[in-house]
């Protein structure tokens, strides 16, 4: 049974998140590394620049993005292989995958959590 789950990066570090993945492209303020104890930062999974930018985490663009962020998920040849490998992780272990937004709901780790669901059940 897999075990793939989504939390901020700001919660509290847990002996029991497993695999700790980083799946922003861009480091959160405020935590050190020793802090985030990290097992990747798979930085390239994380939408391109121009979506994230463009999303700006306004809620009123998240379904948009998130169209817009599958499609990137399912077209680029290394997100798709990082999808895999994040699959691959989590039907070994606990795989925690970890995001900074503030939105817990209007974020990529949602729309990332929502395809690697979809791509399991495959």
């Amino acid at each position: 049974m897999p075990t793939i789950f989504l939390k901020r990066i700001y919660e509290p570090y847990d002996e029991s998140d497993g695999c700790r993945i980083l799946i922003d492209r861009l480091w959160p303020r405020g935590i050190s590394k020793e802090e985030a104890q990290l097992s990747y930062w798979l930085k390239e999974v994380a939408p391109s620049s121009e979506l994230r930018k463009w999303f700006g985490h306004k809620p009123e663009r998240f379904e948009e993005f998130r169209n817009q962020y599958k499609g990137e998920l399912r077209s680029d040849e290394l997100k798709l292989q990082i999808i895999v490998q994040i699959i691959d992780m989590g039907a070994k272990d606990r795989v925690t995958l970890l995001y900074g937004a503030k939105d817990t709901v209007h974020n990529h780790g949602v729309v990332l959590f929502e395809e690697l669901l979809r791509n399991m059940r495959r």
